[in-house]
C-alpha cells in the first residue's frame, strides 16, 4: 500500500504532497523533510529504493525534479517505480512539460492513479479523460 507521494525540487521544497494514511500536520513537516533529505542525498548511481523507519521511499529523478513514494514492506517496489515514471509521462502529455500551472489538475490525475493508498488505474487515456471533459467545460 502507498503510505504518501511526494513530489519536490532540488531545493527539498515540497511541491505536491498526498498522504493515504493519517499523519499529523506537525509531522508531515517532519517526515517530509527527513524523506527529502535522504533522497536528494543519494547519487544518481545509487538504488532507488530505500529502507526507512517502518517502511520503503521509492524515488525518481526528473531534471530538477524528484517524486518521491512512501510504501508499506508488501508492496511492489518495481511496480511503484514504473508508477512514478507513468505519472511524470502523463503530467507531461497533459500539460507538454512537467512543469505544472494548474496544481489542481495534478491531484486530478493523481487521484485517477491511486486510490486510498492503492494503483487503480495506469491507462494514460483513461486518466486523462475527465480532464479533458473538464477542459471542453471550462472552454464553453
Amino acid at each position: 500500500m502507498i503510505k504518501f507521494f511526494l513530489m519536490v525540487n532540488k531545493q527539498g521544497q515540497t511541491r505536491l504532497s498526498r498522504y493515504y494514511e493519517h499523519v499529523e500536520i506537525n509531522k508531515r513537516a517532519m517526515l517530509e523533510a527527513e524523506v527529502i533529505k535522504n533522497c536528494l542525498s543519494r547519487s544518481k548511481d545509487q538504488c532507488s529504493f530505500i529502507e526507512y523507519k517502518d517502511f520503503k521511499l521509492v524515488y525518481r529523478q526528473y531534471a530538477a525534479l524528484f517524486v518521491v513514494v512512501g510504501i508499506n514492506e508488501t508492496e511492489n517496489e518495481m511496480a511503484v517505480y514504473e508508477l512514478i515514471h507513468n505519472f511524470v509521462e502523463v503530467l507531461d502529455k497533459y500539460f507538454s512539460r512537467v512543469i505544472m500551472f494548474n496544481l489542481d489538475r495534478v491531484h486530478i490525475i493523481l487521484d485517477e492513479m491511486v486510490l486510498n493508498g492503492c494503483i487503480v488505474e495506469t491507462n494514460r487515456s483513461r486518466i486523462l479523460a475527465p480532464l479533458f471533459v473538464l477542459d471542453k467545460v471550462v472552454e464553453s
